[in-house]
Order: structure tokens, then C-alpha cells, then sequence
């Protein structure tokens, strides 16, 4: 009977590691400076098990993250840009304890700023409670969301094979040079809050309660009381603010055209 229970104990504990692990690996949410959370953690805790030097493990992706970060990334060989993207996720699943030694020195903080002074892809992120989208961007910017309508959805999702509703957005203004937050809840920081839909303008972003207290849903204002997203049940599309599913899940909106 004893063994029996350690036999289903041992069991439990392995699907439970394997049903983490994949669902770490399938989701693949891209981390860089401002983002927040769960997966930061977990992240933070994997760095600090395979030898990188996080004091505090807070959920916070600060400084001191996107360092350990890049210094994983360089001793990976893989791109230095300090944002956990795909390659680096899964290099975490499978690094092992970095030893440090006589012929492996620990990375000074010296070297790892000289080697990623050049990276191009770590942008610096759009300030918050101000406008970012020059007004003359709009047409380009909304063009560029257009051309992903049908899109399917996918937790976690960064790129047009698949977007989660946060992914989408940064990806869009990425793809307009403007880098902005991974989640809904810190772009809700970005631009100022207007007093109605009826100050939004195109361009302009929308925020909604959904699953989560606060900003848990976003999307870009069309005009017209029309805004486009990542839909979880159909993709990228677009919707209408009065729609009776979106209408009392409505949180607000930020005006961030200039």
C-alpha cells in the first residue's frame, strides 16, 4: 500500500514538472524591461538555479534582470539583446549550473556593457503618461495591424503565426519603430487617459476588463467606435466599442497620438 501511494505521489510530481515545463516552453512570452509578473519570476528563479546573479527574485524585470539575462544570452551564443525571447526560453529548459572557475570567470558587469553597447534590438521603451504615435504614423501603423486580421490567437503569442492580445500590439508598433510594453496592463501606462470614447482618436489605444482585475484585454482604436485586436476566440479582428460583450468590459481608453 506504502508503495503504492509513493508510486502515485512520484507519478503526480512528474506530470505536474512536465505539464509546467511545456507550458513554460509552449507559451514562450517575450520578457524585456518593464514587464512583470509570473512568468518574470519564474524566470528570475531559473537564472538564479543555473548561477546568475539576481538579489531579489520580485517578478520585477528590472536592470539587474536584463542583465542576468544578457549575460545568459552571451554564454549561450545566442543573440545579446537582454529580452527573453523563444531562443533564450529554451535555452533556460535545458542549462545546467554554471561553474564558475578558474578557466570560466564570472562575467564582469564591464564586459557584458561593452559587449552589448551596439545591440540594435534593445530599444528603449516608450515613456509613460505621455503621447508616443506621431500623428503622421497613424495611417502606417493602422495599415500595419490591418494586414494581420485572421490572425489566429495564442497565449503567449509575439508573432503573426499567432498573437495573445498584448503581443499583438507590441508587435504592430514594433513593426512601426516604437517599442512599448509586453503586457496589457503596463501599455494601460502608456498615453493619457481620456475622459470618453468619444476623445479617441485613431490610432489611440483601448483597454478592457476581462479575466483579470484592471487592464487585462487591449486593442487599437479605428475610429469610427471601432477598435482592432487579438480576439482569444477569433483571432485578430475587428470589433465595436457597443458591442454588448466589449461595451461593459470597457476600462478605458489612452490617448497617445501627438
Amino acid at each position: 500500500m506504502k508503495t503504492s501511494r509513493f508510486l502515485s505521489a512520484g507519478l503526480a510530481a512528474g506530470i505536474s514538472f512536465l505539464i509546467v515545463t511545456s507550458n513554460m516552453a509552449a507559451a514562450s512570452p517575450i520578457l524585456q524591461s518593464g514587464s512583470h509578473g509570473h512568468d518574470v519570476l519564474l524566470l528570475q528563479k531559473k537564472l538564479q538555479t543555473v548561477g546568475y546573479e539576481i538579489q531579489s527574485a520580485d517578478g520585477i524585470y528590472g536592470e539587474e534582470t536584463e542583465r542576468a539575462v544578457a549575460e545568459f544570452q552571451r554564454d549561450q551564443k545566442i543573440r545579446i539583446t537582454g529580452i527573453v525571447n523563444n531562443a533564450t526560453w529554451r535555452a533556460l529548459q535545458t542549462a545546467k549550473k554554471r561553474q564558475w572557475g578558474s578557466d570560466v570567470p564570472r562575467p564582469s558587469h564591464q564586459s557584458l556593457a561593452a559587449a552589448t553597447a551596439s545591440r540594435p534590438s534593445l530599444d528603449r521603451l516608450a515613456p509613460n503618461n505621455e503621447p508616443i504615435l506621431s500623428r503622421g504614423k497613424v495611417n502606417s501603423l493602422l495599415q500595419t495591424a490591418k494586414s494581420y486580421i485572421g490572425v489566429p490567437y495564442k497565449f503567449g503569442g509575439t508573432t503573426p503565426k499567432a498573437f495573445d492580445c498584448s503581443g499583438y500590439l507590441q508587435y504592430v508598433f514594433a513593426q512601426n519603430g516604437i517599442t512599448i510594453p509586453r503586457t496589457a496592463d503596463e501599455q494601460y501606462k502608456l498615453g493619457l487617459r481620456t475622459q470618453s470614447s468619444q476623445q479617441l482618436v485613431p490610432g489611440d489605444l483601448v483597454f478592457f476588463t476581462t479575466y483579470a482585475p484592471g487592464a487585462s484585454h487591449c486593442g487599437i482604436y479605428l475610429g469610427d467606435g471601432n477598435f482592432i485586436h487579438a480576439s482569444s476566440s477569433k483571432g485578430v479582428r475587428v470589433d465595436s466599442l457597443s458591442n454588448t460583450y466589449w461595451a461593459p468590459k470597457f476600462l478605458g481608453g489612452k490617448h497617445i497620438v501627438k
